[in-house]
């Protein structure tokens, strides 16, 4: 089975992968079935049920009208984030739902959208089943299907194969293992970009594949700049103030002799880079998952790190960048989880300040061994990191940790380009490590806001 690149970095919005993308994602197939089937105009109404961790935090990450939107028709890539709370609006106000923008059915929130909050599907804490209807109340489609975190979606037929793609594509450089990937460098004098680059050629040309993560990184650009000159109060009841835009006017008008310390100048802004992209899914703008949403300011802050504050820094940079990144974020959906539901808050920020590490050691000539030394090292210490969001909501801590776990990944790439690369805890092992502490992990810790902070801090 591959992963390629453009599974791991997906363009969506926020504010969440695993409950707003991978839901609406969800939607959108049940949908498009149904149209496959010519089944769509016997229905009459719909049955919508969220489980576990959906049902929990669903009404803080915006499940619902995901779900609403992807039924008709929408895609999370292709969605305007400004449409989606007024569509959502229309829809309960008229009573109306439009399957697939063509089929009208009566739409009643509080009747046809249950959440299961204390009651999980078998399989994964990100489950939910649609199910359509036709005028006799008889059954007309139904599926089950499991969000499973970075927006990777699964029905029930494929339980047991959520940290895969089912893409049956041979690889000419196949990995699953860090050693594994480790020793195909050894072997053919390759860079981890290098594997990655020649794996991406089996569906892509070498143009098509470089046009495409630069793409990606144009809409990571983007997110920073829209997150940097938006203002005002993050939706949802906690009245969390947008904090980068008033940093971003005092950055620009200060000296270096204003910072903490002339040598620390670029801390501010790789915070600014995360704080803005994090309120802007928080917002429930236009976002990449990287690996997911809820820790998607971290490769951006430190590409743009890599951008603005390294020398000899180019776009050839970039792209090996996010190909090394992907490859360290392949081997964490292969042999643990990026899902906060799943392993907690390890699997997504720890994950990725693990992706970003790695991407920049290389970039700044690290070798295969020291890009390998600089993810297990921010992994290390992201271990028992528990998902514990406030009010449901994708803002505290959720937003300054990303600008925390920016600094983590710098700092361990640093840490590791002053090495040999020789290491005595190897990434696999740590991999495996975050694994195994997340299925120790109480379930109030993973993406439910029953444990922690959420039920620490007093919501209003």
């Amino acid at each position: 089975m591959a992963i390629s690149l453009f599974d791991m970095f997906k363009v969506g919005i926020g504010p969440s992968s695993s409950h707003t993308v991978g839901p609406m994602k969800a939607a959108h197939m049940f949908v498009s079935a149904m149209v496959a089937q010519n089944t769509l105009s016997r229905v009459a109404t719909i049955q919508i049920n969220l489980y576990g961790s959906l049902a929990a935090t669903g009404n803080g990450h915006g499940t619902g009208p995901a779900v609403l939107l992807g039924l008709e028709g929408q895609r999370p890539e292709s969605v305007d984030p400004e449409f989606v709370r007024p569509r959502f609006k229309e829809i309960i106000e008229s009573g109306e739902l439009l399957l697939n923008s063509q089929h009208s059915i009566v739409y009643q929130n509080d009747h046809h959208l249950t959440y299961h909050r204390l009651k999980s599907l078998p399989y994964h804490a990100n489950g939910m089943t649609l199910e359509t209807f036709d005028a006799q109340g008889k059954t007309v489609y139904d599926k089950t299907y499991y969000s499973v975190g970075g927006g990777f979606v699964i029905d029930e037929t494929a339980v047991g194969a959520d940290r895969i793609v089912e893409d049956t594509t041979m690889l000419p450089y196949a990995f699953s293992t860090g050693k594994e990937l480790l020793a195909i460098c050894e072997k053919h004098d390759f860079l981890i970009s290098d594997v990655m680059l020649a794996n991406e050629q089996v569906w892509r040309s070498e143009a098509e594949i470089r046009q495409g993560i630069l793409s990606i990184w144009n809409v990571m650009q983007e997110c920073v700049s829209a997150g940097i000159h938006h203002q005002g109060i993050l939706p949802g009841g906690l009245k969390v103030k947008r904090r980068a835009f008033e940093l971003h006017r005092e950055l620009t008008n200060r000296t270096k002799v204003d910072l903490i310390t002339p040598s620390l100048a670029a801390m501010d802004w790789v915070n600014l880079y995360a704080l803005a992209v994090n309120e802007e899914n928080a917002a429930g703008g236009r976002m990449v998952t990287a690996p997911t949403n809820g820790a998607a300011g971290i490769i951006p802050a430190v590409l743009h790190y890599y951008k603005n504050f390294c020398p000899n820094s180019n776009e050839e940079g970039v792209v090996r960048f996010l190909l090394v990144a992907a490859a360290v974020g392949i081997l964490f959906k292969e042999n643990a989880s990026i899902s906060g539901a799943e392993v907690g808050c390890q699997g997504e920020v720890g994950s990725a300040c693990a992706m970003a590490a790695a991407g920049l050691t290389e970039v700044m000539g690290g070798s295969p061994s020291q890009v390998e030394n600089a993810a297990e090292i921010a992994m290390e210490h992201n271990l028992g990191l528990t998902c514990d969001p406030i009010g449901g909501l994708v803002q505290i801590p959720c937003i300054e940790r990303n600008a925390m776990a920016a600094m983590k990944a710098i700092n361990a790439s640093s840490m590791a380009l002053r090495g040999s690369g020789e290491h005595f805890v190897s990434l696999d092992k740590v991999i495996r490590t975050m694994r195994d502490t997340g299925q120790d992990m109480l379930d109030k810790y993973k993406e439910t806001s029953r444990g922690g902070l959420a039920v620490n801090v007093i919501e209003c």
